[in-house]
């Protein structure tokens, strides 16, 4: 039986709603893939009900991109390296990494607003300028368009 938490808040509406049901819930996936060394179809598979559709997309996505995600990671997690880095916040990271390489249907102020309020909830205050900062810098490495002119990533980074 799987122990990864489920969706914690009862928001039923859609589109920003899901996204952020299935961020949370990818998360406690990779969680418990990463903590029990269990690849993705071995997790979702002794699930008693499946994950909505974004979660299993950013589940399996992640895993399928591992490498590239970390290799991101790593070129701008300055000074640590990611096998160091607390669970949550890697997991976290991975998960927006890959939005930001894979999603370009969701803006980059989302997915790292989002990141940034997943630390704060299920990490620490730190964990959020942590998070921040290093998909700040990716997501200007990636979409150079988007993050030059928002005004919203420019307010994340500038709260670092």
């Amino acid at each position: 039986m799987s122990t990864s938490p489920g969706p914690s808040r009862a928001n039923d509406s859609r589109g920003a709603g899901a996204r952020r049901r299935g961020r949370e819930r990818a998360l406690g996936l990779l969680y418990e893939a990463e903590t029990k060394d269990l690849p993705a179809a071995e997790v979702l598979a002794v699930l008693p009900t499946p994950p909505e559709r974004y979660a299993i997309d950013l589940f399996e996505g992640v895993m399928f991109e591992a490498e590239r995600i970390d290799e991101l990671i790593g070129t701008f997690a300055r000074s640590w390296a990611i096998d160091r880095m607390p669970v949550v916040d890697r997991q976290l990271l991975r998960v927006a990494t890959y939005e930001i390489l894979c999603r370009p249907d969701v803006p980059c102020a989302v997915i790292i607003d989002e990141a940034i309020e997943l630390a704060k909830e299920y990490s620490t205050e730190e964990s959020g300028r942590f998070v921040n900062g290093i998909l700040a810098a990716i997501a200007r490495e990636l979409r150079p368009d988007e993050t030059t002119s928002s005004p919203a990533i420019a307010a994340l980074v500038e709260g670092q």
